[in-house]
């Protein structure tokens, strides 16, 4: 992957692409890509774990919220995934709902990854019936819940900095065989456009990432649900959150064997790169599309708000390693303060 950037960069207009264009080759490049490659990238194995993978009832408590929609709002039991991972929160959705005699549930996943999409297959397989798509446009117009957990943060971003009073965008280039950053004159203008429509303020010396992919793939969200909800789980801060001293460096990072690595030119093709993402200007981009934001919560929050405590079991039984026993930790591991779910946020979105 550093040799194909190199020559690839080489051979630009300037010698240098955008952080954007970087992301798009190390995550999603069809041979090099981290996406892409045949090795396991979520759990202890892989380089980052996620709520789905602690346990299944990440999975099922979401699955028992979606049968309550179904039958007490009438929303259709169409239910579309983008970006499924190991397929692990599909599972426990799937048999989730399978137990308990719910309507014919039509369950829809989006995936790019074709190794992730063959593990999810095994993984999946006898639990319900899935179909997979290419694309968000092949379901329009879609009536139902669309899911998303961790998409919007692996979405590709450009990088602006303000400096002595003026934005730059902040280039990847190449001295020698090593990847460097070189800043230009902020030219870009869907980018110009971007930071005064969703009014990204930045005070001197701070950098930040503009995510043009993020607009234009919840614009898509947007406009394909003609009826029903928009549920989106990731990180990021709000408008007055960047503003802080400590974003002062934005938030780009790579994630390599479970360590947290600040230069994202290091391992390139073999790390997650991810960003955090701008909250408001999500939820903005679904106002502008039709959308009516029902809510917002942190991860723990929204579990607590949507049932998870009635998931908790009575049980006598002392062994620490009974089904009943795991389940309940399980979900003290989800709701308790410090827990992984604090650093998440999930965002409610409606339509009709």
């Amino acid at each position: 992957m550093k040799n194909y950037l190199i020559n690839y960069i080489k051979q630009q207009p300037g010698q240098m692409i955008s952080y954007a264009e970087y992301m798009e080759l190390v995550l999603y490049h069809p041979q090099y890509g981290y996406y892409m490659r045949q090795e396991e990238k979520i759990g202890r194995q892989g380089d980052f774990i996620t709520t789905s993978n602690i346990s299944d009832i990440f999975g099922r408590t979401v699955a028992r919220w979606f049968a309550s929609l179904v039958a007490e709002k009438k929303l259709l039991p169409h239910f579309c995934e983008l970006g499924a991972g190991n397929g692990r929160f599909a599972k426990a959705f799937l048999e989730e709902w399978k137990e308990h005699a719910n309507p014919p549930l039509t369950y829809f996943i989006v995936e790019k990854s074709p190794y992730h999409i063959k593990r999810q297959k095994e993984l999946l397989m006898g639990a319900g019936p899935v179909t997979y798509i290419a694309s968000l446009a092949e379901l329009a117009p879609f009536c139902g819940m669309i899911f998303s957990n961790e998409l919007f943060d692996a979405l590709p971003v450009h990088v602006i900095k303000k400096q002595n009073g003026e934005q730059f965008e902040v280039m990847v280039a190449c001295e020698g065989e090593e990847l460097i950053e070189r800043e230009t004159e902020l030219r870009h203008e869907a980018i110009a456009a971007y930071v005064e429509k969703y009014h990204v303020e930045l005070f001197e010396g701070q950098r930040i990432e503009i995510a043009l992919a993020m607009e234009n793939m919840a614009e898509e969200m947007a406009l394909v649900l003609e009826e029903g909800m928009i549920v989106t789980v990731d990180y990021g801060y709000t408008r007055e959150e960047w503003k802080h001293p400590a974003r002062r460096d934005g938030s780009l990072r790579g994630y390599y064997q479970h360590q947290l690595i600040e230069n994202i030119f290091l391992h390139p093709g073999e790390m997650d790169v991810t960003s955090h993402i701008d909250w408001d200007t999500l939820q903005q981009i679904g106002e502008e599309c039709g959308l009516v934001t029902a809510g917002k919560w942190r991860q723990d929050e929204f579990l607590l708000h949507i049932g998870i405590l009635k998931q908790l079991e009575d049980h006598a039984d002392t062994n620490p390693f009974s089904e009943a026993g795991k389940r309940n930790r399980a979900i003290k591991s989800l709701i308790m303060p410090g827990s992984m779910s604090t650093s998440f946020q999930v965002l409610l979105q409606e339509k009709q």
